[in-house]
């Protein structure tokens, strides 16, 4: 029997591989044909393949098989699940059309609102403003319910003052602040980094402890330059990929 063939991978030596390797390994099984082989190469061969140690290989399949996506029998080997679900990462895209457009078919809910200090962290943004309006989101997806990812915004409370909660639960903040309160938004900053999922973010995104997550940082700014949100983003690793298309001059 042919064994399946799972994509090649370039590691990033700043992740644990065997997240790494368990997480290319997924998107393959989960984005395999219909008429791939189920049996999966020895962890010999994979750890060959990826470019590993047979100890992480290890790892990187017993985070599988605690998922349901392999089994794994003595001495006949390791094989994909045939019900394992078949899906497409989720992408995060770079404009601001798309930014609004990224939450569409995930179901959200409002953890909490309200005036806070502004954090150390975003001072810098919010140079003459002693509190900002701070909005904590969870976004599932709409078809599976798996928590995807959760949100932290933090507002001028001029203008949040004209921000309907409920209306965070249908659409993204800066659709709010564009099409509802009427910002005119010139840019969005976004910067995307690997960060490990603190209590917090594992626990609301049911990932474990310290495991590899995508923060994203969005500074949206006015026609005056001046800053008028900025939204922290946390995203379960596995659910998501950042693409930039850059044109030619």
């Amino acid at each position: 029997m042919t064994a399946f063939a799972p994509d090649s991978l370039v590691l990033n030596r700043k992740l644990p591989l065997w997240y790494q390797v368990s997480q290319s390994l997924r998107a393959s099984i989960l984005g395999r044909t219909p008429d791939a082989s189920l049996r999966l190469p020895t962890e010999e061969q994979l750890a060959a393949h990826y470019g590993v140690s047979v100890l992480t290989m290890r790892q990187a399949l017993k985070e599988l098989e605690e998922e349901g996506l392999i089994s794994r029998h003595r001495r006949r080997g390791t094989f994909i699940e045939p019900g394992a679900r078949r899906s497409t990462p989720r992408r995060l895209l770079g404009s601001i059309d798309t930014i609004v457009a990224q939450q569409s078919g995930e179901r959200t809910t409002v953890l909490g609102h309200g005036p806070e200090p502004v954090p150390g962290e975003l001072a810098e943004y919010f140079p003459d403003v002693p509190e900002v309006v701070a909005y904590r989101r969870l976004r599932r997806d709409g078809e599976s319910d798996e928590p995807t990812n959760w949100a932290e915004n933090a507002v001028l409370p001029e203008l949040a003052a004209a921000i309907d909660p409920a209306d965070l639960v249908r659409w993204p903040m800066t659709k709010v602040l564009r099409d509802v309160v009427g910002v005119r938004i010139s840019r969005i900053t976004d910067t995307v980094e690997a960060r490990l999922a603190d209590p917090e973010t594992a626990g609301l995104l049911q990932v474990p402890l310290l495991s590899p997550i995508l923060h994203y940082t969005g500074v949206t700014y006015d026609e005056d330059g001046r800053v008028v949100d900025v939204a922290r983003i946390r995203y379960r690793g596995d659910r998501f990929s950042f693409t930039v298309t850059v044109g030619a001059q």
